[in-house]
């Protein structure tokens, strides 16, 4: 074989790597990206009576309606500790005396059973602020006079009636 004719296989062979590589980055250029949207923290559940509700089951959003720094972290991660998933933190719109629990189902297990993880927590009506929810799953805000949450607490509730509530993918 000759080096005229050696040459051109060895061009012909390099233009076709490069064609093959240009249609491969093009068809990778114009390809839609990936939705990388996270997995929800919890979608509505629901649950039929007598359904046996667990803490892992239940996400909980706490907010600080105290004048205490750093109250609504450190609460929710006790929640956590215990077996919840924890949802948001932050400051409550308005400042509260005790624990209040803010729900538009008081009856709901996972009111329930997050309320009985607190002495005195008392169910208010309502969830929204300037019609937008507070927090994702059960809403707690923490008052001037709270101090912990109840030694133990219970693990788990039945639910008394059918019920919805935010709990977590898979749980």
């Amino acid at each position: 074989m000759g080096d005229g004719l050696r040459s051109a296989l060895t061009l012909g062979g390099l233009c076709l790597l490069m064609l093959l590589a240009g249609a491969w980055g093009w068809q990778a250029l114009t390809q839609p990206l990936p939705d990388n949207a996270p997995a929800p923290l919890c979608t509505d559940t629901t649950v039929s009576a007598g359904t046996e509700i667990f803490r892992d089951q239940v996400a909980v959003s706490v907010f600080n309606g105290s004048s205490r720094s750093g109250l609504a972290g450190a609460t929710l991660e006790l929640l956590e500790d215990r077996g919840f998933v924890g949802a948001d933190t932050g400051n409550a719109p308005q400042p509260v005396r005790r624990v209040e629990i803010w729900t538009d189902d008081p009856k709901n297990p996972a009111v329930r059973l997050v309320k009985r993880q607190f002495r005195q927590a008392r169910v208010v009506p309502g969830t929204e602020v300037d019609g937008e929810p507070l927090g994702r799953g059960v809403v707690v805000v923490l008052g001037q006079s709270y101090t912990s949450l109840r030694d133990g607490g219970v693990e788990s509730v039945k639910a008394r009636g059918d019920a919805t509530f935010c709990s977590p993918p898979g749980s």
